[in-house]
């Protein structure tokens, strides 16, 4: 790898590359210092005039991912430099860059990651197919085949593949369909956040770069939408660069690699990444020393403003009279000819998606706070409920429950208007709009907790399903009305950037040689904070503003995709509301059951509550661990479909198959006892002199006759039944028993029926009466160790008995009934015979269960 990069980026091109990126940079420095004048400006007016937004219903907190991980766990990763799968353990903090680690145990250690992933201008794929077309679109060969083998082979057949136009190309898989899925959507939410990297709290230095960046790129002649304007500002101008760069030095480079297409594109793409690595250290070092220069001047021009801020603002309208009077007629024929009749379809094409994700989120919402509430009525203690707010709370950041409002914005369809209007790609307005989704559902739930914990001082358990029930009722209909205006101004936001560089691109050539001469209009001094340009963009969008706030306001009175009007504004609905607190509630803490565990150790502080709940595969002995061979997919089975999430408050980072516990199971006997006891267990019972029996069956009459004798084995545990006098020798006992035990069986079950036949039936014998409890009352004195004369009787495990051949007792014919005689403890025998006894009135047939 590094003699690829060594010989096409000798330093001859590495120094090209620092002049070409230095030039960009002191060109794209002269709008922003220009650009952040203006902005100081307007921001210093907006505040002087007392300028508000419209107040929203539902609360903001500052730092809802404070203390939060949003996932982590164990994957596969392809290695270039080995070309070899290995696994990793990733960790993605509240920051959403993905962290790189040797296992899960070099994470908790706090040893170095192996690396660190900002996903910024990277696109998260799920297939090679995908892939691989975006690598052909790259690096394409005419002359190569197109059954070519491809760049690598997946271990898995679920890829998880970051792709970047210029950056290194990261490849993962995983073993079953539902990782992917999460995988995908963690990643996704990584790249959704990153992307979305500029600051709206900074209310000068943002406004400064993004203007500076479009009239940079307009000078260049690129209109429209940017689908590159990604990451923090060194990252956007690393791209800039690369914008120009890279086709160049793809022209110089490419047709002196040597190879196959694939190896030709893997050398490629190495070299691709060290020159954007070098860019961007670059750019990011230039536009630090350059925000620098423009913060020391900040206090100055302040103070300008401040001084002549009538004087500016009067000398600005001035000028822009003039300006308007000038191209002001201009502009209305392009309005009525090629604006005015696609707002309507282009308003369409945006309402559609956007409402029905922002609809999925109200459904979601919903659905969980209906969840809280069923788990209140069962469990209304306050554990429970600090349990359950605490899983809710970080529910705008799960990026796997948020998928499904995400994919509704995904079918976002700008196809005619990518030539007509200029725009380069949807994606710009399908990640904007999934920010403000995840920002709405944040907000829902902070000001749902605010209402609960509000609501909590004075109401008592039999309320609190009631309570949460009125909470829950006022925050939907915040969200309502919050999320109709937050949808109305990313509509016309959104028609603005469709439109106004396709007005700007048709007037400019036209327009611009004439506006320098309005520069003699303006004040020197004042020449830093009124620029023409500025101005010139300023009218025309004045011109279609209008018209795009009429149509804006059209669909919300004929209420399309439930859009409020402005009129209908829920003034003072809840006065005191904002005076609640932004920052978050730490329910677990306040109202779980974690305060013993925080009080404990430090170590459970440290961690941090994790948002995603991990996959945990049972049956999985080593969660990929190997370094040597990748585990089948077959051999991992999928997640149950009935498993919930993890509680944030516990979740912490694992990888990503759980280690299961194997339970001991029992040991294989050692002593010779212990396997003759299970091979043949022993029977042992005491004959007491009862003249009835005690386990309420009815004794053997008269004339009974054995049919059949059936055995069956029970294992118990064998009992002593006489301490003997003097200790036998062991090796004697077991031979004794083992020669002597199948015929010892077999003789006392006939002696015991014998018995019980012949004996008269008030002198009945009672066979080892059992206890309620099922044990032996006590052992006979004749019994030994040796041979066992009792009314039980041994039999082994494998043998078969003998059937005994019918014999007549008495000469009374009496009915055939079949009884059954079972003897247990040790040894179960049934005993079927042909009662032929005449029974009593207060008797009835039926079969009889002498049990021992």
């Amino acid at each position: 790898m590094g003699d690829v990069i060594s010989t096409h980026l000798d330093e001859g091109k590495r120094e090209m590359i620092t002049a070409r990126t230095s030039a960009v940079m002191a060109e794209f420095g002269r709008f922003y210092e220009q650009q952040y004048s203006v902005a100081l400006f307007n921001s210093v007016r907006y505040e002087m005039e007392g300028g508000g937004n419209t107040q929203t219903q539902l609360l903001h907190r500052k730092d809802p991912l404070k203390n939060k991980s949003i996932f982590s766990g164990g994957l596969f990763q392809y290695l270039e430099e080995s070309k070899k799968w290995r696994s990793r353990f990733l960790y993605v903090g509240d920051s959403y860059n993905i962290s790189l680690y040797e296992s899960k145990a070099a994470h908790d250690r706090g040893i170095h990651s192996k690396g660190v992933i900002n996903c910024a201008g990277y696109r998260a794929l799920t297939s090679m197919e995908e892939y691989l077309g975006l690598l052909n679109n790259s690096l394409s060969d005419a002359k190569a085949k197109a059954a070519g083998a491809p760049v690598l082979k997946c271990a898995t057949q679920f890829p998880l593949i970051l792709w970047h136009p210029y950056a290194r190309h990261h490849y993962f898989c995983v073993m079953t369909e539902k990782e992917q899925k999460k995988w995908h959507a963690v990643f996704q939410d990584c790249v959704r956040h990153s992307n979305n990297g500029l600051s709206e709290e900074c209310k000068v230095a943002t406004p400064a770069f993004t203007d500076a960046l479009r009239l940079f790129r307009q000078a260049k002649g690129h209109y429209g939408t940017w689908d590159m304007m990604c990451g923090n500002q060194a990252q956007i101008l690393a791209n800039l660069v690369m914008e120009t760069l890279h086709p160049e030095l793809k022209n110089l480079i490419v047709p002196r690699l040597k190879g196959k297409l694939q190896q030709r594109q893997r050398d490629w793409m190495l070299i691709s990444d060290a020159v954007y690595r070098q860019v961007l250290s670059q750019t990011k070092t230039q536009h630090e020393a350059l925000a620098q220069v423009c913060e020391l001047e900040r206090p100055c021009l302040d103070s300008a403003l401040r001084t002549d801020m009538d004087q500016i603002i009067t000398s600005k309208e001035h000028v822009s009279g003039k300006i308007r009077a000038l191209v002001l007629p201009r502009v209305e024929q392009l309005v009525r000819s090629k604006v005015q009749p696609y707002i309507h379809s282009i308003l369409e094409a945006l309402m559609e998606p956007t409402s029905r994700g922002f609809s999925e989120v109200r459904d979601i919402l919903f659905r969980e706070l209906v969840e809280v509430s069923k788990n209140t009525m069962n469990d209304s203690s306050s554990e429970k409920l600090g349990e359950h707010m605490d899983k809710i709370s970080m529910l705008a950041f799960h990026p796997v429950k948020m998928q499904s409002c995400y994919e509704k914005m995904e079918a976002l369809n700008l196809e005619g208007l990518q030539q007509r209007c200029d725009v380069s790609s949807p994606s710009v307005f399908i990640q904007r709009a999934q920010i403000l989704m995840r920002q709405q559902m944040d907000n829902a739930v902070h000001t749902f907790e605010q209402l609960v914990r509000q609501s909590l001082d004075g109401h008592s358990g039999e309320d609190l399903c009631k309570t949460i029930q009125r909470c829950q009722d006022r925050v939907l209909k915040k969200y309502d009305y919050d999320s109709s205006t937050v949808r109305k101004k990313f509509f016309r936001e959104a028609l603005l950037q469709i439109i106004i560089p396709y007005m700007l691109k048709q007037l400019s050539p036209s327009c611009s040689p004439d506006l320098p001469k309005f520069k003699e209009l303006i004040f020197e001094d004042f020449s830093r904070f009124i620029l023409v340009e500025n101005i010139f963009e300023e009218v025309v969008l004045q011109s279609v503003s209008k018209d795009i706030m009429m149509a804006v306001k059209e669909a919300a009175v004929q209420r399309r995709h439930n859009l409020y009007r402005d009129s209908m504004v829920l003034t003072n609905s809840d006065p005191n509301l904002h005076l609640l607190g932004e920052d978050a509630i730490d329910w677990a803490g306040q109202f779980g059951g974690v305060k013993g565990e925080r009080q404990g150790g430090e170590v459970a502080n440290r961690k941090r509550k994790q948002i995603v709940s991990m996959i945990h595969l049972d049956g999985m002995p080593l969660p990929y661990e190997s370094i040597q061979e990748v585990p089948g997919v077959d051999g991992i089975p999928e997640e149950n479909e009935g498993q919930t999430e993890q509680d944030p408050e516990t979740e912490r980072p694992v990888n990503l198959i759980q280690h299961v516990p194997i339970e001991k199971e029992p040991s294989s006997p050692d002593r010779i006892n212990e396997i003759r006891d299970l091979i043949n267990p022993v029977l042992e019972v005491v004959e007491k002199d009862c003249s009835q029996l005690t386990n309420g069956m009815l004794p053997l009459e008269e004339g009974d006759e054995v049919k059949h004798i059936t055995t069956v084995t029970e294992i118990v545990p064998r009992e002593s039944p006489k301490k003997v006098d003097e200790e036998l020798d062991t090796a004697q006992i077991e031979q004794s028993l083992e020669k002597e035990q199948c015929i010892s069986a077999i003789e006392s079950a006939i002696q015991q029926i014998e018995i019980a036949i012949q004996e008269d039936p008030s002198e009945n014998l009672s066979e080892g009466a059992i206890d309620s409890d099922g044990e032996f009352a006590q052992t006979s004195t004749n019994s030994s160790p040796l041979h066992h004369d009792d009314s039980g009787f041994q039999s082994p495990a494998n043998d078969n008995v003998e059937e005994m051949e019918p014999q007549p007792i008495t000469d009374e014919v009496v009915d055939t009934e079949q009884v059954m005689l079972t003897l247990v403890e040790g040894v179960k025998s049934s005993i079927d015979l042909d009662a032929k006894a005449p029974c009593d009135a207060s008797e009835k047939k039926s079969e009889f269960k002498i049990e021992s």
